[in-house]
């Protein structure tokens, strides 16, 4: 795809949805990295429907480590991979009263650092909850990376290193939200609906 098409396919998803963001409901970091790990393998409203009280009784690190680990099932119990994600959030939950001072770090190597977070996860965070112009590559970004021909690649990091690369850093910062919203409601892996989609005639 041209530098010319791919700016254009940009702003054509900046004027349909100019201040898209997460469907993840969080009021902090914290609670976006919880919200993230749970939304593995998960649908981001079934994870708003478990972290709804989750969050109400245990808002930061220190509240949720004391919930232990039956506390915090109680919630999430409704979530795939529950018992492994529960491992994840409460040692998450330590090492960031030990080494972050119960705060989530901004950085892409200490958060990949924490139990249950990946180069993906991070990159979530990273952008959603501080702005950076990270792009997160999950199912959705792959699939158009690859079918529309913005980044194709046979790996998560091929398709982001080629996303970070093609997309004018205008658009970077919102970049991630625009494609994923896109995937999951226009560009479907099955039956896309491409008689309604803003960039079927810039792809």
């Amino acid at each position: 795809m041209t530098p010319r098409r791919c700016a254009a396919m940009f702003k054509a998803l900046r004027l349909a949805n100019p201040h898209p963001q997460t469907e993840l409901i969080y009021d902090t970091p914290f609670q976006l990295l919880v919200a993230v790990i749970l939304s593995a393998q998960a649908t981001d409203k079934s994870v708003n429907a478990a972290t709804t009280g989750l969050f109400r009784q245990a808002p930061d690190a220190a509240a949720m480590l004391t919930l232990g680990p039956t506390g915090l099932k109680r919630h999430i119990r409704t979530i795939g991979r529950f018992n492994a994600k529960c491992r994840h959030i409460l040692a998450t939950c330590a090492a960031l009263l030990e080494r972050h001072a119960g705060r989530v770090p901004e950085s892409r190597e200490q958060l990949e650092a924490l139990p249950g977070v990946g180069r993906k996860s991070a990159n979530v965070v990273l952008n959603a909850a501080f702005g950076e112009p990270t792009i997160a590559v999950d199912t959705h970004l792959f699939r158009l990376g690859n079918r529309i021909g913005l980044a194709p690649g046979k790996t998560p990091l091929e398709v982001e290193t080629k996303l970070l690369k093609a997309i004018p850093p205008e658009y970077l910062k919102h970049a991630h939200h625009w494609l994923i919203l896109h995937g999951r409601y226009l560009c479907k892996a099955r039956k896309p609906e491409c008689w309604r989609c803003p960039i079927a005639d810039l792809s």
